[in-house]
């Protein structure tokens, strides 16, 4: 569940769950298309346990927030047959709440449908920052049917995302015109172009979004999932939640670890480790999955890439990416294949191995002449209709990240220091993630988030899964989440991709949908292929 992101391609419907997107860098939508969970000083490298711990919120509901706890939702069939919606109305700023300021959250739920009694609501969120909940679940709330047969299924977009009060930045054209930017510069004028870049995608976030930017951190998100859960009805709260989604659960899980009934945490960030580490460890984790996929490429007669070796793969795209810098190539339409958009295109065929013939072929396709395949992969990842129209995921996602944790970098010289470092994490990728990891130095709001373990002591059994070669959220993160949860079992999923619910390993599935229905924790260590 991550961005739960849809490739989109002219060969097939491939199911990216995570969004990834949303996938990598310090938290945004920059240009060159790193769009991360958000938080980063060596590739593998976690943060000391010297970090305070989130410190439980009073069990007693403050009267002040009584009103929105007590609240009642107006339900109605929208959208989707089956389907029933309803808004609800959280505080802007949960330290001065004023009916004046409230957010109207969008909700949508699935009845539990049957056989067997119903045993609650079941939260559900896709990460990004800035994943459609209500559409992730909107798409896959047919699976999984013994799930789906117990539990209503429920999905709130979290403030700032989809249809609550979403967060806007630029106009369509502008945004285009965004992904176009080299994320590569080579001289001082391309340096210049890029943090101008920066500087105006933020403006135009201060100037569309307002005071709305101060109150998109996960912690007030978090904090909305407990209004949620009280208006559901329910004495405590049921979660699966995928990539980003895993630090929603976690931070809801410190702040209310009376209330957590059974959590799902797939494909887990680590809250403990600041920006820099997080895109560090994510350029090591995008190097681990192309180099899964050149393996597999090299196997094939008509690799693109070669057939000598993985190193060989790696040497060639970069080649590739440094010829369309130099020479974009046509598409079909009036935007050209660029080194970033072609970056971006790879990077979204990671986030799902089911993705890699369809690379395979766009890549070959480029090196004709050809850009349509990767252009294609591109708008995936930045959820551009065919008609050029942006989704808000984009913009949700650093306004969320660079609210939580202070900025990877500061300056393009801090940038150019760390170079050598981001390019060991990945020969491929390092410096265009470097370089993407800037644009929170630019943001118009100061942080209101940092480091800090999670450990929700006293909270019920959690259930956290890492996937061994997921690109996104790398698996150390998932051992780290694990550690410093007090209730926490880790599950281990062998494979490639970002997440590992419904991605095809019947016993991973068959172990969620086990402590989901049951209560049954796995064996620790417990391992799944």
């Amino acid at each position: 569940m991550a961005t739960s992101r849809l490739l989109r391609t002219s060969a097939a419907v491939l199911a990216a769950t995570a969004l990834l997107i949303s996938g990598c860098s310090s938290g945004s939508s920059s240009p060159g298309g790193e769009a991360s969970p958000g938080r980063g000083t060596a590739a593998g490298a976690q943060r000391p346990a010297e970090n305070a711990s989130l410190a439980p919120l009073p069990a007693a509901t403050p009267a002040a927030l009584r009103p929105y706890y007590d609240q009642k939702l107006s339900w109605h069939p929208c959208g989707v047959a089956g389907f029933e919606c309803a808004t609800m109305k959280a505080p802007l700023d949960y330290s001065k709440p004023s009916a004046d300021t409230d957010l109207k959250l969008a909700v949508a739920r699935k009845k539990a449908t049957g056989p067997g009694s119903k045993i609650g609501s079941l939260q559900v969120n896709p990460g990004g920052p800035g994943g459609s909940a209500i559409e992730y679940l909107q798409q896959y709330a047919p699976q999984p049917a013994a799930v789906r047969a117990r539990y209503d299924m429920v999905a709130m977009d979290p403030r700032g995302v989809g249809r609550s009060a979403p967060v806007e930045c630029l106009t369509d054209k502008q945004m285009d015109r965004y992904t176009q930017t080299d994320v590569t510069p080579d001289s001082p004028a391309e340096v210049n172009e890029l943090t101008s870049a920066y500087r105006s995608f933020a403006k135009g976030c201060a100037s569309r979004a307002g005071q709305l930017l101060r109150h998109v951190s996960t912690i007030e998100a978090a904090r909305d999932m407990d209004v949620l859960r009280a208006v559901l009805g329910d004495k405590k709260i049921t979660f699966v939640g995928a990539s980003y989604g895993t630090f929603l659960g976690a931070t809801n899980a410190g702040l209310y670890p009376s209330r957590v009934g059974r959590m799902v945490l797939d494909g887990a960030m680590n809250p403990e480790i600041d920006s820099r580490t997080v895109n560090l460890n994510q350029t090591a984790g995008f190097d681990t999955a192309f180099r899964a996929f050149a393996a597999d490429c090299i196997k094939h007669e008509d690799c693109p890439l070669g057939t000598k070796s993985v190193d060989d793969a790696g040497r060639q795209l970069s080649a590739l990416f440094k010829k369309l810098d130099a020479h974009p190539v046509a598409t079909g339409e009036e935007r050209k294949l660029t080194e970033s958009l072609a970056t971006t295109g790879v990077v979204a065929a990671m986030y799902d191995q089911r993705a890699w013939p369809v690379l395979r072929e766009y890549l070959a396709q480029t090196e004709a002449g050809n850009g349509r395949g990767l252009l294609t992969l591109s708008d995936s990842y930045y959820e551009r209709d065919p008609n050029g129209t942006y989704a808000n995921q984009m913009y949700a996602n650093p306004a969320v990240n660079c609210l939580d944790l202070a900025p990877a970098f500061h300056s393009p010289a801090q940038v150019r220091a760390a170079l050598p470092s981001f390019r060991k994490a990945s020969p491929v990728f390092g410096e265009n993630f470097a370089w993407a990891a800037l644009n929170c130095a630019y943001w118009p709001v100061k942080p209101t988030g940092t480091t800090q373990r999670i450990e929700a002591k006293g909270a019920a059994p959690i259930l956290v899964v890492g996937t061994t070669r997921d690109p996104a959220t790398p698996y150390i993160w998932a051992k780290a989440l694990a550690a410093q949860l007090s209730s926490a079992t880790l599950l281990t999923y062998e494979g490639d991709g970002h997440t590992a619910y419904g991605r095809g390993s019947t016993c991973i599935d068959q172990t969620i949908n086990n402590y989901l229905l049951h209560g049954t924790v796995p064996p620790k260590g417990k391992h799944c292929k």
